[in-house]
């Protein structure tokens, strides 16, 4: 099994694209639109760097996964669906409780889908799923949002927003329908329960102290090391400690945009009778925001 990184400098973003040299066969996690939001312009850099990678190696796109409802990135996957015909597009199926919550927040028109339908595929927990000769198992991780999954290929497990670099911690809980105490449960319970030699693969590494970039670790170092999480620590000291800090984090800047294109599965907007596209940006929609400069760095923390 091959495992390729790309990285988005703009949103933190890591990509994967997950394959296997024998069949050809594939799927790529969390791609990436980019949306610049001064210009409020959608490009297409980092899915053509994707599907360059795809043609050149010849291999066969079976699935697009994405691990939760991304809040700091548009999903790339309604545009990677389009350019390979034969790709499905998966997702946890607690996305439905996600597409409930932002239907209200957005006001979305009335025959919004809410059942998860925009996606080809919704997993359940610990479901063995086939991707042409692929093979993993599903794990449900709610906590930075009710809907985070993570996907197990083999010894190869990709958290998504769940748990980053040993020296970064886990993700934020604070969004809507968040729980520092399901966080916990799902990394003590689900994660730190796999061999301490599963490889883990994060969803986003914002290099801390100007490191380089780093996205692998393993079970066994995020038990010793993790600077949020280590394995001793306590449920009551955990969520005291994601509560506090989460109190402080700026809100991710490009949160109203990505969320209401990813419960639509990567779906922009509809034409307005004018023909223009038009994302909404509701006022006052969650609590003040602090102006903190290191959750400016690390705001999906």
């Amino acid at each position: 099994m091959d495992i390729e990184a790309f990285y988005d400098d703009a949103t933190s973003t890591l990509t994967y694209v997950v394959s296997d040299p024998a069949s050809r066969d594939a799927v790529v996690i969390d791609p990436v639109l980019d949306y610049d939001p001064a210009a409020s312009r959608v490009s297409y850099e980092s899915v053509d760097r994707v599907s360059a990678y795809l043609r050149e190696h010849q291999l066969n796109l079976r699935l697009i996964l994405e691990t939760h409802a991304h809040a700091d990135h548009l999903s790339g996957s309604r545009e990677l669906k389009q350019r390979f015909g034969a790709a499905r597009t998966g997702v946890g199926a607690k996305i439905t409780m996600v597409q409930e919550v932002f239907k209200e927040v957005f006001d979305l028109p009335k025959d919004f889908p809410t059942d998860g339908r925009q996606f080809d595929r919704l997993f359940e927990d610990r479901e063995q799923v086939e991707a042409g000769s692929l093979r993993f198992e599903v794990i449900f991780t709610p906590g930075h949002t009710p809907a985070c999954v993570c996907y197990l290929f083999g010894d190869a497990l990709f958290t998504g927003d769940t748990m980053f670099m040993p020296d970064m911690g886990t993700g934020r809980c604070d969004f809507p329908a968040g729980s520092a105490g399901d966080l916990y449960d799902s990394i003590t319970s689900r994660i730190y329960t796999l061999p301490d030699d599963t490889r883990i693969f994060v969803g986003h590494d914002y290099q801390p102290g100007g490191r380089a970039l780093a996205y692998e670790t393993s079970v066994g170092e995020q038990k010793r090391t993790n600077k949020q999480l280590p394995a001793d620590r306590s449920r009551a000291e955990f969520v005291e400690f994601r509560t506090t800090r989460d109190a402080g984090l700026s809100t991710p800047r490009l949160l109203f945009q990505s969320v209401q294109v990813n419960v639509d599965a990567g779906a922009l907007p509809d034409p307005a009778a004018n023909e223009t596209r038009y994302l909404k940006i509701p006022i006052n929609a969650f609590r003040p925001q602090p102006a903190d400069p290191e959750a400016i760095t690390e705001e999906s923390m």
